[in-house]
């Protein structure tokens, strides 16, 4: 019987933006098959820093782990949004900077992850959902050095990866502009469960999913 652990941020861990309805660990649970199990160890508000000790308390008959992280990471660097800059030059410089850090922090995360020898998903930093359209563009585009880091390495690895931006782009996926709703959490609970039950046993190298 396979057993699934979600690690992470609040991606996973959303029940407190729900409204006392189900969440993404509770959709999963639902969704699963007769004998199979989830855990949740992502934790609302964690970084990269944080996944090392989710990924001590694993279960010992974990069967597949799926990662979410990196949102938060981005929010620690959201003063970029406000900075002032004189040239073009002098803002890719700074983004190539955070890109690079980001790069080194995720990559030794899964790397961690795939020391388990579990099969391993990652997940992309949706766009979340901002009133003003300014702000939503700036943003989208400024996750965009988040999320190549997340694709290049899955791809690098041969992972399964699940595209965030795409599963959760509707207005009534969002609890608040960043944390995910009770509907975006079915949407992602979905997801993880097709993916995982359509390839179980299988060894199908690189690939992105949306639904």
């Amino acid at each position: 019987m396979a057993h699934i652990v979600l690690i992470g941020d609040s991606i996973f861990d959303n029940a407190r933006y729900t409204e006392q309805r189900p969440d993404v660990i509770a959709h999963v649970r639902q969704l699963l098959p007769s004998g199979w199990r989830a855990t949740l160890l992502a934790i609302d508000g964690a970084t990269t820093d944080h996944v090392p000790d989710q990924l001590l308390r694993i279960p010992p008959d974990a069967s597949h782990l799926v990662l979410s992280v990196g949102g938060n990471n981005a929010l620690e660097k959201s003063e970029i949004l406000h900075m002032p800059a004189n040239s073009a030059s002098e803002v890719l410089e700074e983004l190539a900077g955070i890109a690079q850090s980001f790069e080194e922090e995720y990559r030794s995360v899964v790397e961690s992850c795939r020391k388990r020898q579990l099969p391993l998903t990652l997940c992309t930093i949706y766009n979340g959902h901002f009133l003003y359209p300014d702000l939503q563009r700036k943003i989208s585009v400024a996750l965009t050095i988040f999320n190549d880091v997340i694709l290049r390495v899955g791809i690098e690895f041969g992972l399964a990866m699940i595209d965030l931006r795409l599963v959760c782009s509707s207005p009534t996926d969002y609890a608040n502009s960043i944390e995910p709703s009770f509907a975006g959490g079915a949407k992602i609970a979905r997801v993880i469960v097709n993916l995982i039950l359509n390839e179980e046993g299988q060894n199908t190298g690189a690939r992105v999913v949306i639904s």
